[in-house]
């Protein structure tokens, strides 16, 4: 394991296999590895496998969070990696409260949009 991955696995609680989703939203694994392509999704190599994984916080139900495209788009728009982007996103900030991933989930998303956008001025 690397320290990258250490770090974010400390950060990120629990995680989701591709094929995990695409039964969650009731889509072909292709459709998934679409959405990660696209950089509707996040997705990292995770495990002795190196399987692509994404945060189980960025589904909800059987939909992505609202917002978490848009917010994917602004972060990468800044330059920012992957994993500086699950760095932001799983580090709690007591301004908010909470980290911006609990913040999207409990439709304080345009807070967490605003604060993402600030980080590029």
């Amino acid at each position: 394991m690397t320290e990258i991955d250490a770090k974010i696995d400390a950060l990120v609680p629990a995680w989701l296999y591709l094929p995990d989703i695409a039964e969650m939203l009731d889509i072909e694994v292709t459709k998934v590895r679409q959405l990660v392509k696209e950089g509707q999704l996040l997705a990292v190599r995770r495990g002795e496998n190196r399987s692509l994984q994404v945060p189980a916080a960025f589904i909800d139900g059987d939909k992505i969070v609202k917002g978490l495209v848009g917010l994917l788009t602004v972060l990468r728009d800044d330059r920012f990696t992957d994993v500086e982007i699950l760095e932001w996103l799983f580090t709690a900030d007591d301004t908010l409260p909470g980290t911006p991933v609990q913040a999207l989930s409990e439709n304080r998303g345009t807070e967490v949009k605003r604060r993402a956008q600030a980080l590029a001025i």
